[in-house]
């Protein structure tokens, strides 16, 4: 059982990086749609702006109280979020509150913070909103899978994507879940999450090598070879123990930092138009930020 202090920075900590993620994955999903699917596009809009809301009231919140290995990870923001939102925006003309980012680069965190009881209720009220907008966009989400796996609905967005997405927005709501339950989620199995995020890692790769235009025939190989190499990982995370998952953990944390590295290229390449692809610039700093994610909880895994 987790006390009161831990409880809100857990939380305030997942809240900054998941409700990112959730106002993205309703962004990528209304620029696929089509005009004939704007009712789909509308939906999506409404979840972005209201995962935007959870994020900014999650920001006010966390100054000061956030631990230095989170706001240090780049999964928060990056170099590149700031220049990758305007991008977009002015690529989709869907809009960005990029406010909130500018906001989160002023964020200092904290040594063994005060956690006031108020802060408590507040941490309280985000988590239950939260789960009630995941609700939403988890059946959302579902349709739209339902619709394309029917062909009765187009979308751009590849389904595995689609089911990718979902997958995300589930594991939020589960950690939601243990927090309330005062679980400390970075003390989860170790091998629960690296299957999990092995298999996003995966799909990263053969989503970008998916998305590259045909003429990136390096860029393509390269893609390949990380999908393979995290289906590999994958493969051996799922004929390990819990008590055997640490012999593995240091090759998952290497090839984690080089697909990172690739991917961060690959953001740098597409934002400033040095790649040819169909992948939006904010889509490249996501992954990115996954990927650093990703590599804090290896980290700390290594560190038990």
């Amino acid at each position: 059982m987790i006390n009161d202090q831990r409880y809100a920075i857990l939380s305030l900590e997942l809240h900054l990086f998941f409700s990112r993620i959730m106002k993205e994955h309703s962004l990528f999903l209304e620029a696929g749609f089509t005009p004939k699917d704007s009712e789909f596009a509308k939906r999506a809009e409404h979840y972005k702006n209201e995962f935007e809301k959870l994020l900014s009231y999650t920001v006010s919140a966390s100054n000061g109280i956030i631990r230095p290995i989170i706001l240090n990870s780049g999964e928060i923001i990056t170099d590149f979020t700031l220049g990758t939102e305007a991008k977009t925006q002015a690529l989709t003309g869907i809009g960005i509150n990029q406010s909130i980012t500018e906001m989160e680069s002023k964020l200092r965190s904290g040594q063994n913070p005060q956690v006031s009881s108020n802060l408590v209720n507040y941490v309280n009220q985000l988590n239950t909103n939260a789960k009630m907008l995941l609700n939403g966009l988890i059946k959302f989400k579902k349709r739209i899978l339902d619709g394309v796996l029917s062909c009765n609905l187009f979308t751009v967005n590849y389904p595995l994507l689609i089911e990718h997405i979902t997958r995300e927005a589930e594991l939020y709501y589960s950690l939601i879940d243990d927090l309330q339950n005062r679980v400390d989620i970075d003390s989860k199995d170790a091998r629960e999450t690296e299957l999990f995020w092995d298999k996003i890692m995966m799909e990263h790769s053969l989503f970008i090598r998916g998305l590259l235009d045909p003429s990136e025939d390096d860029l393509i190989e390269t893609a390949d070879e990380f999908a393979d190499t995290f289906k590999d990982l994958l493969e051996e995370a799922q004929n390990m123990t819990s008590m055997t998952i640490n012999s593995v953990t240091n090759q998952t944390l290497n090839q984690t930092v080089q697909l990172k590295n690739f991917k961060q290229a690959g953001t740098e390449g597409i934002a400033s138009c040095k790649i040819r692809s169909i992948i939006l610039p904010l889509l490249g700093d996501h992954v990115l930020r996954e990927a650093n994610h990703y590599i804090r909880l290896l980290e700390t895994y290594k560190q038990m």
